[in-house]
């Protein structure tokens, strides 16, 4: 698939068939996580990868929602602030690598015919003690992965002239 078709096919999945993912594809995910452009290079990140078997109740503490633990694994992008490059007003940059990886792994996904669904609203401290996180890790977003048992519904998108301007504000 082309990148543009890739932007305009890749939807929030909410319902997963219970078919494992290849370890193939999971490596082609994890590898675009790696990929991914980060500031100054520092990588300023980790992936947990969870397989969902047996903790569906450890995952519905994260986020409640049944479907996000139907998936087989669920990726949890993590950032090390303290490892992230800093803007000169004293910006760090450590969530939006986070960000840009996790974006990284759902077009992979997505690119690879699995399902994924981007969740940021998760209980931070539910995930601290689930995934057992060091104080100077920060839980970033988590999506789950695999094979959609649901379909795209029609993308409701802003048009272009409202999200672009040009030369100033």
């Amino acid at each position: 698939m082309n990148l543009q078709g890739l932007f305009e096919a890749r939807y929030s999945a909410r319902d997963f068939q219970p078919d494992p993912v290849e370890d193939a594809k999971l490596r082609a995910i994890l590898e675009a996580a790696r990929l991914a452009p980060t500031a100054a290079n520092k990588q300023p990140f980790q992936v947990i990868v969870i397989h969902t078997q047996g903790r569906e109740q450890e995952l519905k503490r994260i986020y409640r929602p049944s479907w996000f633990g139907r998936a087989p694994i669920v990726l949890a992008v993590v950032a090390l602030p303290g490892k992230a490059w800093v803007r000169s007003d004293d910006v760090n940059y450590a969530a939006v690598d986070a960000t840009i990886v996790m974006d990284h792994m759902i077009l992979a996904a997505a690119n690879l015919g699995l399902g994924t669904c981007w969740v940021a609203a998760f209980d931070p401290a539910a995930a601290r003690e689930v995934l057992e996180l060091p104080d100077e890790v920060e839980p970033i977003a988590f999506t789950p992965i695999g094979y959609a048992a649901d379909s795209a519904q029609p993308k409701k998108r802003k048009p272009i002239e409202k999200l672009v301007r040009f030369e100033r504000w």
